[in-house]
């Protein structure tokens, strides 16, 4: 056993791990989500008056164009990640901004948050929103970091901290708590990457705790959902039904579930069953373990995040990685906490996992932004370059004979010196 646990350890601690956990796991995640979205929104595209795999076919357009997205962002070096920084917010705000225009913003589910591009497509600016935070904020505080002004409170949190408040404040206009909840851990994290003071720190928490609570309380719709955690029975006038109903669905899948396509829960009884709800549907259907590797599978590409967020010297790395890894673990931890009754229901998609293409293409850009900088390491671009044979020949080999020209030996020399890893932080 000792010896098992030292190999595993070894593998562990591999350059490339952290590489192979964010694209393996995001891939799985993805693929997966896509069998679920299909399963779980057959029932509702049929109800509509439509094909059963209408919400399939747009979630994998979608999922292909994310693909696309993803691997440009592998491709793209730090600087331009760091140029696109500005556009991107710029943007992020013009569109928000739109959304209230009227003729041009729309409402989903009592939202108004979405713009219509024509026919059935439909965009959330506030989606966007994140990407845009967690680049413009890295750049800034990386800069500020270059110049040695974090040290003082005032650069810490001007201008980060009013730019977040008024994406906040955008999205809130259209009622999007959940959205607004995710922002503000971005918003966080950041901060706590910047190496915030605590009293800083709790200050900022102290006034998003008040304005939360502010907006919970004079909201009867927030106020009925926070009642709703921990409940067993629908309640007076149905007002828990769609807790209640995920937390059956969850219960009725045991162990390894009642297979996959045939939930009861997903006809008509769970509302948004292939949206904020599909952890619900992967219960029924996957079982116990069905979930449990949903979880496994977050928690991975969270400590592949975290991983290399702390192994880079670069500042803007580190913070891009950590607010990326923020974003995707908070947003699955506030979905997962609601559908298990233990949270109030936000209205936030499981990400890459639930249909939506508004969420699922700029999450895919930002897991193309850390697997970029997985790649990026001392040690994992060594690894990398010595995968990759040279002019068509093997590997070991200097040419037509057994002996390495001095060429070859000063390349290998310096591949071996790059291989030196920095060492977690």
């Amino acid at each position: 056993m000792l010896r098992l646990y030292l190999r595993l350890r070894r593998a562990w601690d591999r350059p490339l791990t952290a590489y192979y956990l964010i694209f393996g796991g995001s891939a799985l995640i993805t693929v997966l989500g896509l069998v679920m979205v299909y399963s779980a929104s057959q029932i509702t595209a049929l109800q509509l008056s439509l094909p059963g795999s209408y919400f399939f076919r747009k979630q994998a357009l979608a999922a292909l164009i994310g693909a696309g997205l993803l691997v440009a962002a592998m491709k793209m070096p730090v600087k331009l990640h760091r140029a696109l920084a500005y556009p991107i917010l710029a943007g992020a705000v013009f569109l928000m901004i739109l959304v209230q225009v009227p003729g041009i913003g729309m409402a989903v589910n009592g939202n108004q948050n979405w713009i219509a591009l024509g026919g059935s497509f439909q965009i959330q600016p506030s989606e966007f929103g994140k990407l845009a935070l967690v680049l413009w904020g890295a750049d800034l505080l990386a800069r500020k970091q270059d110049k040695r002004l974090l040290t003082q409170w005032k650069h810490m949190l001007v201008p980060l901290v009013p730019a977040a408040f008024m994406l906040l404040g955008l999205i809130m206009l259209g009622g999007d708590m959940g959205t607004a909840i995710i922002l503000t851990a971005i918003l966080f994290g950041l901060l706590w990457l910047a190496g915030a003071p605590t009293r800083l720190f709790a200050g900022v928490l102290s006034i998003a705790v008040l304005l939360g609570f502010i907006l919970i309380k004079t909201s009867p719709n927030r106020m009925a959902r926070l009642n709703c955690i921990g409940a067993t029975d629908p309640g007076p006038g149905d007002s828990c039904w769609q807790a209640v109903h995920g937390i059956y669905a969850l219960a009725s899948g045991g162990l390894f579930g009642s297979g996959l396509g045939a939930s009861v829960e997903k006809w008509g009884q769970l509302p948004e069953a292939h949206t904020d709800f599909i952890f619900a549907v992967t219960g029924e259907e996957l079982g116990l373990a069905g979930t449990l590797s949903v979880l496994a599978l977050f928690a991975a590409l969270g400590y592949a995040g975290i991983r290399v967020a702390g192994r880079t010297e670069d500042p803007f790395v580190r913070y891009a990685a950590g607010g990326v890894t923020t974003w995707i673990t908070a947003q699955a931890v506030i979905n997962i906490g609601a559908v298990l009754g233990l949270l109030p229901i936000a209205g936030v998609p499981l990400p890459l996992f639930s249909y939506g293409g508004s969420a699922l293409l700029p999450t895919m850009f930002a897991i193309g932004l850390l697997i970029a900088f997985a790649r990026d390491e001392p040690g994992a671009r060594a690894a990398l370059a010595l995968r990759q044979p040279r002019f068509g020949r093997k590997r070991g080999t200097g040419g037509t004979g057994s002996k390495r020209s001095p060429r070859s030996w000063n390349t290998m020399r310096r591949r071996a010196s790059a291989a030196r890893s920095s060492g977690e932080r």
